[in-house]
């Protein structure tokens, strides 16, 4: 079988106007053919992979494409985020054996195609391909198939790789034709690399690997090992080195601390560099200098050119300011959507929450230029909508994050949302009832809805609605009526009735919240209470007897994002598909 064309690595992208820009994903290479036998996946190594990926292979009982066989490359992935791929997930898929862990991965977390290339009149330039996929393609096109995203300014697609903690970049000459079992120059990668400064503690003389580590707190740790990129001089002193001042034992030879370097690499898991390459001597550092603490800022790609001041600071009683800004630097991709367009609310805590608070709206004289503004009415409001804003405010000590129902500068809402309060963190689980039912009625009308915990002691449930398509006082009339519903469903359990004192210690379900000028908290903002809990996103099967709010602090979100995916990554394309109609006429 011949190979799929390959890509040629450079440390610089080309630029002009003959070059197009693609994000380079983490994935299987894979040949996507797809005749009216159904679809056949092959990776680049000729590897059948069709019987391990079902929800890709279904989509041929689901679309009749007019013109077949249609012959696809592309990148098979498993999402985190539109341009964030999870490759370790992926390797756990293709090494499946089992027919129902496959289905039930398949179910759980869905791989993705991403076509890049279409591969018939292959000598034809590529835009002219590129136009020819676009147009066979579109009509096709589902969560499981897509059409990777093309840029022609190089600055846009690097923001958006740096955004995302993308693998890279790919650039494409328009004219280039493909050409199998060949490495064109038409067609570069360029990797986003993060470097990691560590020292090196041995050198395997069986395979030349180097292995690396770095202290934490007086504990040295192995970090991971490297072979390449080191240019034949550089490898030929390293080894003398070690054969001068290490000790050998079988072909390993072992040095203490002493020769510091950088180490390019994509990620670092279970003690191990994804793709490392030697990137540098670090004569400058001492191995003291070299710390997990380091690596870890490192890792996260933060901007240089967002001020951190005071990050050992404790905000939360177990979490510094260092770890909460951390965290704002990976749920970046997540949680900006949801406050980008929106004047922004934020409560800062500068000596932490359980010292004095205050709550900020408008643009403060001394922000830095890269922080967004709305002005309105004589008044200059914040605006969140990119990723140094967003760490700003954190070393600011922005704990919670709030947002309006609708843009800056519209009317009318662009969500609903129902918040249900608990009397008290106690009582928390007639929330999780409250939820099922409202849920029950909007499937009954077939809305699409979706739920998260407050952070605090309740949870809230989200509609997404098209930008003008109901009135607040449309929205009011739908959210009135179902609470009254539920209210009238179990009037021992819950009530609208707005008064604490009159409540009786049932929950408040809370339809007057969603209306102009009101604010409610974003989804994965912290909050301010000693858990660090995060206002959660959830699966709706994940309302059961033991959830609890404090089961969500922000030290563990990223690893749950990245393991079960985002719950409300579909919140955009289900805006577009509610039934307002019946929501107006409820």
């Amino acid at each position: 079988m011949k190979q799929p064309m390959k890509l040629t690595m450079q440390d610089e992208l080309p630029l002009g106007k003959d070059w197009v820009y693609e994000v380079k994903f983490d994935g299987f290479r894979v040949i996507l053919t797809w005749s009216i036998d159904g679809i056949e996946l092959t990776s680049r190594n000729g590897k059948d992979l069709t019987e391990k990926f079902p929800e890709i292979t279904e989509l041929a009982a689901i679309h009749k494409p007019e013109h077949l066989p249609l012959k696809l490359d592309g990148e098979l992935v498993i999402l985190n985020t539109a341009y964030q791929a999870n490759f370790p997930l992926l390797q756990q898929r293709g090494r499946l054996r089992n027919e129902k862990k496959i289905m039930d991965a398949a179910e759980k977390r869905p791989a993705t195609f991403i076509a890049f290339d279409i591969l018939h009149e292959e000598s034809s330039p590529y835009d002219r391909r590129r136009a020819d996929l676009v147009e066979r393609l579109t009509p096709l096109t589902t969560d499981r198939l897509r059409i990777i995203d093309s840029f022609h300014e190089e600055e846009t697609v690097q923001q958006l790789v740096f955004l995302h903690l993308a693998e890279g970049i790919v650039a494409k000459h328009k004219q280039s034709a493909y050409n199998y079992d060949q490495r064109s120059k038409q067609w570069i990668k360029f990797k986003n690399w993060r470097t990691i400064p560590c020292f090196l503690t041995t050198y395997d003389e069986a395979n030349d690997y180097y292995g690396c580590a770095v202290y934490v707190e007086d504990e040295i740790v192995s970090i991971g090992k490297f072979k390449h990129g080191l240019t034949s001089d550089q490898s030929d002193t390293l080894r003398t080195f070690f054969k001068e001042n290490g000790k050998k034992e079988a072909t390993i030879w072992s040095l203490p601390p002493s020769v510091c370097v950088e180490v390019d690499c994509l990620e670092v898991k279970d003690k191990e560099f994804r793709e490392p390459l030697f990137h540098d001597f670090r004569f400058d550092l001492s191995p003291e200098e070299c710390t997990y603490l380091s690596a870890e800022w490192d890792l996260a790609m933060f901007p240089t050119n967002v001020e951190v001041s005071n990050s050992e600071k404790m905000l939360w009683p177990e979490q510094s300011k260092r770890n909460y800004l951390l965290y704002l630097r990976r749920i970046a991709p997540y949680m900006l959507p949801f406050l980008k367009e929106k004047k922004l609310t934020v409560i800062r805590y500068p000596d932490g929450i359980e010292a004095t608070s205050f709550f900020q709206k408008h643009l403060p004289d001394h922000a830095p230029g890269y922080v967004g503004a709305w002005g309105e009415s004589g008044e200059t409001y914040l605006l969140c909508s990119n990723l140094n804003t967003l760490l700003w405010l954190g070393n600011q000590a922005s704990i919670e994050f709030h947002t309006p129902f609708q843009k800056a500068g519209g009317k009318d809402p662009d969500e609903i949302v129902f918040d249900l309060d608990p009397p008290n963190s106690e009582a928390f689980q007639v929330a999780v009832l409250a939820a099922k039912l409202l849920k029950h009625l909007l499937d009954e009308l077939g809305v699409q809805s979706f739920v998260k915990t407050s952070g605090s002691k309740g949870l809230q449930v989200h509609i997404p609605i098209p930008e003008g398509a109901m009135t607040y006082k449309e929205t009011r009339r739908f959210t009135e009526s179902l609470a009254g519903l539920l209210e009238r469903e179990r009037p021992d359990l819950f009530t609208t009735e707005r008064l604490k004192k009159h409540r009786k210690g049932r929950l408040y379900l809370d339809y007057v919240q969603h209306a102009e000028g009101k604010t409610i908290v974003a989804p994965y903002s912290v909050r301010a209470k000693a858990s660090a809990a995060v206002a959660t996103p959830l699966f709706w099967h994940e309302l059961t007897d033991d959830l609890r709010p404090e089961h969500f602090p922000f030290h563990k979100m990223i690893e749950r994002v990245e393991t079960l995916g985002c719950p409300f990554s579909h919140y955009d394309h289900a805006r577009k598909e509610q039934p307002i109609q019946t929501m107006k006429t409820l």
